[in-house]
């Protein structure tokens, strides 16, 4: 195992259980060759000192496991590249959890649409290891000459996340990744070889160039995740929208934050400003159609249209001037009701909240209609509303229709005068 640095050791560490590739010079990343379909080990550690996030003890996390691209080229490519190989391969994964041998993990669970990545959680307070099996090959991803071409490289990464408030696995913890090539049955055992074989032929002095090979593999920390003493405090500041002004780290926890976590490798080198420059056709290139909309209205901030707006005024009678007058609410003043629902139980309770009176106070609703009849306010009358109608409500004390002292209060809706002067009420 590589001697650890002084830096602070992670939370979590991951580590696959085979050997690295011998034939790696000093200070670069380590190469670990798999063989396709055969399923390793993936050990899950939990590092954590006594005194560190003990919110997380005896607790379970989720961690979701996937198999990425490592050229930054194919990573933009990453969507397209995964359907063309979705499309010579019907029906396959590209990653697979051996559930049988897996130990400590529960609720493993695969999307259709996420051929390249699993997910499962995990007791930190137990033993847990994951065993993956990968099934593409890096020669597939290579453009076809005359055989005998370079396999491109990939990563397997690890996300790791705590409930929020909700129960639900979002909080982001943990994120760390390795480099493997994958080959045909058997192919990485013999490539394993042939590589041990060249550097016994190399002299001592070249040797010295290179990093022995390890027995296991351990997955490199991503620095893509929060400041882990402080992200309880600091997720309650992070907006729903992104900033020109974000940097590459707060990018980053924008992108986890909003469920966009299996591209933040993709935009690693990403500010916020770059990010908000990439068009919708760039956004749906780079991650697909779904994903792609998704990101680009997520950046845009664009909210859900509601199905119906109107527009109300209330009109200060008499007995109720002062009181209206005191609140502040003035006859030109229109109030806008966003209406989703579009039923008259949605719009008494819009009503009710923009005329500051309990519910339970209102007896019927009815809107004006020809020679001033009055109609009683239905769901099929509100669902036929124009958009953006415009209404004014005024509000009169009916008599006792029951033998209680509730004292029921009647609502008339009326469409504005089409003249500048004030309409005559009934």
């Amino acid at each position: 195992v590589p001697v650890e640095s002084d830096t602070k050791n992670p939370p979590f560490q991951y580590v696959l259980c085979t050997a690295t590739s011998p034939a790696v010079k000093l200070h670069e990343e380590t190469l670990t060759y798999l063989n396709q379909g055969q399923s390793y080990e993936i050990r899950l550690l939990d590092n954590r000192k006594i005194e560190e996030m003990p919110e997380l003890n005896n607790k379970t996390v989720k961690s979701i496991v996937r198999v990425v691209f490592h050229d930054r080229r194919l990573q933009y490519m990453e969507h397209q590249q995964l359907e063309g190989w979705k499309w010579n391969r019907p029906g396959d994964r590209l990653l697979d959890i051996d559930i049988p041998m897996s130990v400590g993990i529960t609720e493993p669970h695969t999307h259709p649409s996420q051929l390249n990545a699993a997910e499962f959680l995990w007791d930190l307070s137990k033993r847990a290891s994951v065993f993956v099996q990968v099934h593409c090959i890096s020669t597939e991803f290579t453009p076809r000459k005359h055989g005998g071409e370079k396999g491109v490289p990939f990563r397997i990464q690890i996300d790791t996340f705590k409930q929020n408030e909700s129960g639900e696995y979002t909080e982001h913890l943990h994120s760390a990744s390795c480099q493997i090539k994958v080959f045909k049955p058997k192919g990485a055992d013999r490539k394993q070889k042939t590589d041990r074989e060249k550097m016994e032929k190399k002299t001592v002095q070249e040797k010295e160039k290179y990093q022995p090979s390890y027995d296991t593999t351990i997955l490199s920390e991503m620095h893509i995740c929060f400041s882990f003493a402080s992200e309880k405090h600091k997720s309650v500041n992070i907006l729903q929208s992104l900033s020109p002004t974000a940097s590459i780290q707060d990018t980053q926890k924008w992108m986890l934050k909003n469920r966009f976590n299996s591209y933040s490798r993709i935009f690693t080198h990403f500010s916020g400003s770059d990010l908000l420059k990439l068009t919708r056709e760039d956004l749906v290139q780079i991650c697909g159609a779904a994903d792609g909309i998704r990101l680009y209205n997520a950046l845009k901030s664009r909210a859900v249209r509601p199905r119906l707006t109107v527009y109300v005024s209330l009109e200060a009678s008499q007995s109720e001037s002062p009181l209206l007058e005191k609140r502040g609410h003035s006859k030109n003043v229109y109030h806008a009701l966003y209406l989703e629902e579009m039923t008259a139980c949605e719009l008494t309770r819009k009503i009710s909240s923009v005329l500051a009176l309990p519910l339970s106070h209102i007896n019927q609703v009815y809107k004006q209609g020809p020679t001033g009849i009055h109609i009683l306010l239905s769901d099929q009358m509100v669902y036929n509303f124009p958009d953006e109608s415009s209404f004014i409500v005024s509000t009169i004390q009916g008599k006792h229709f029951q033998i209680t002292e509730n004292l029921w209060r009647k609502h008339f809706i009326k469409p504005p005068h089409c003249f500048s002067c004030s309409p005559t009420f009934l």
